[in-house]
């Protein structure tokens, strides 16, 4: 066993620092939550994934109705919400947020952007299916750096 930790020494040379090093969470806090709205198992997955890996807390929804259970504790940084939940709207339900919800930041999830159904929006960020990785995490970043939204 030893020779094996020599020659590791020997290639890299002696460590003289003992600091352990660690990687930063994505604004280097394991506090800020993201709640994905997807009727869409894959994307939610996808969506979980990749936000956990860049140190987000990430919570899912596949109904209007999981989302609202998920943001009764008002632990929620972030919302990233799909246009279309089912059955449902995500539209009307970004309004609903806003109304009891007033200071989260919301990403709307679509593959219908520069449609009539943005106009008037009040969305913080809209996110085009598909979407690219680095897309997903500087969309978060960015809406979970900002000042709260104020409604009105």
């Amino acid at each position: 066993m030893g020779g094996f930790v020599c020659h590791f020494q020997c290639i890299n040379g002696p460590r003289t620092d003992r600091v352990t090093h660690t990687l930063a969470n994505g604004l280097d806090s394991p506090s800020h939550t993201v709640l994905v709205v997807d009727d869409d198992a894959s994307i939610r997955f996808l969506c979980r994934v990749n936000l956990e890996l860049d140190g987000w807390t990430v919570r899912d929804a596949g109904t209007l109705a999981e989302a609202r259970e998920a943001l009764s504790d008002g632990r929620v940084q972030v919302a990233l919400l799909d246009v279309h939940v089912g059955g449902s709207s995500g539209l009307d339900f970004l309004d609903e947020l806003r109304r009891d919800h007033p200071g989260l930041p919301v990403a709307m999830l679509t593959g219908s952007v520069g449609t009539e159904a943005f106009s008037g929006v009040a969305a913080d960020a809209v996110l085009p299916k598909p979407f690219t990785l680095e897309q997903l995490n500087e969309t978060v970043r960015t809406l979970a750096s900002r000042p709260a939204h104020k409604a009105g």
